[in-house]
């Protein structure tokens, strides 16, 4: 995985609540266990009509949200079943960080082990940035070291994330990446009760 220190980025907005991972990833593009390819079928549902044809009203469809890699979304991120698949697709896609008032607690966890910083903020902070990204190119800047959001107009948010996960994601590290920092000691342990 990359390491995530400082992020800019064209922000999204995905004005709704309780998007859970089937609406994320719809269960029929589970067929497969490599990571990469999901992006194509993020929101499929949603993004698509019975056709396959794009529909013109969801906001990934729309030209000035192309290439975004901040999204932004209401409370309850991520519920519904703890498929690994969804943080997957929405990174596939594109996406770094997610901005949500709230997120199930699987969801948040399975977005740091792959390598996206899912960053928790108030209703009204969220409400503010989603307003704002309805105009053409909006970005935020997001900087994990000093766990802070910035926009060019000087708006700016704090956010908590615990010292574990941020280790990780400035490191671009997975559970496997933390655990082979430890190889010496391992190939000691196992040289010594061999």
């Amino acid at each position: 995985m990359e390491p995530l220190r400082i992020h800019e980025g064209l922000v999204c907005p995905l004005n709704r609540t309780n998007i859970d991972t089937d609406q994320i990833i719809p269960k029929q593009f589970l067929k497969r266990i490599e990571r990469s390819g999901f992006g194509q079928f993020l929101f499929y549902n949603w993004r698509f009509d019975d056709d396959g044809n794009p529909r013109p009203d969801f906001p990934l469809n729309a030209s000035q949200y192309k290439g975004a890699s901040i999204l932004v979304a209401g409370e309850n991120f991520g519920c519904g079943s703890s498929r690994e698949h969804a943080p997957w697709a929405i990174q596939d896609f594109g996406f770094k960080v997610i901005i949500a008032p709230s997120y199930a607690d699987i969801f948040k966890n399975n977005c740091v082990k792959n390598g996206i910083l899912a960053i928790q903020a108030t209703e009204e902070e969220v409400q503010t940035i989603i307003k704002k990204a309805e105009t053409k190119g909006y970005t935020l800047t997001v900087n994990l070291e000093k766990q802070v959001v910035t926009d060019k107009e000087g708006f700016e948010i704090h956010f908590d994330i615990a010292p574990y996960p941020k280790e990780m994601l400035l490191n671009g590290w997975d559970e496997i990446g933390v655990t082979l920092n430890y190889e010496d000691k391992i190939k000691q342990y196992e040289l010594a009760h061999s």
